[in-house]
């Protein structure tokens, strides 16, 4: 499968089905998050994969009650174990290595027929102890990980492609786009 039809194909899933994803597939999964690329190469991303069922369904509600986290076959609490690192540019690095991981991973998913939900709506103080997370790593985010179960939405809503780049300089049409024009 080309890459632009895996992006194209990937979406957000929140209905699981019950069947385990492969120890292969999952490795591979893995192993794309730990060839992401990271600020100064520190590849501050770790991983800690949930399968086992009641601490999925513990997960549900440190995720804010949403019920698919505990259907997913698979939980993945992403973290950073260097939090400090500030780049030249002002932003802090470790949330951007973080989510360049997961996108590496939700990619591979797709690629292997599996879906993921990114998780932003959770409580890291609750996945902690869940999962014996040390309070000096940061919980980032949390990534449901199976087969989906269900229909993939009919089409993505996407902004034109005039909206969001101009070339050598801002354009009116990305001003516009700020806006909501």
């Amino acid at each position: 499968m080309e890459i632009l039809d895996v992006i194209r194909n990937r979406y957000s899933v929140r209905t699981y089905q019950e069947r385990p994803v492969e120890e292969e597939k999952l490795q591979r999964v893995l192993e794309a998050a730990r060839l992401a690329p990271s600020a100064r190469n520190m590849q501050e991303a770790r991983f800690v994969v949930v399968t086992e069922p009641s601490l999925r369904s513990a997960l549900v509600e440190a995720a804010n009650g949403q019920k698919f986290v505990g259907q997913a076959p698979v939980v993945i609490a992403c973290c950073s174990v260097n939090t400090d690192y500030v780049m030249r540019c002002g932003q802090r690095a470790h949330p951007i290595d973080v989510a360049i991981a997961i996108d590496h991973m939700t990619l591979q998913a797709a690629a292997e027929g599996l879906g993921t939900c990114w998780i932003g709506s959770f409580y890291p103080d609750k996945v902690r102890p869940l999962l014996g997370i040390p309070d000096t790593v940061e919980v980032v985010e949390l990534l449901a990980l199976g087969y989906p179960a269900g229909e993939p939405p009919l089409s993505k809503s996407r902004l034109p492609m005039k909206a969001i780049a101009a070339r050598n300089h801002w354009e009116q049409a990305l001003q516009d786009s700020e806006k909501g024009a």
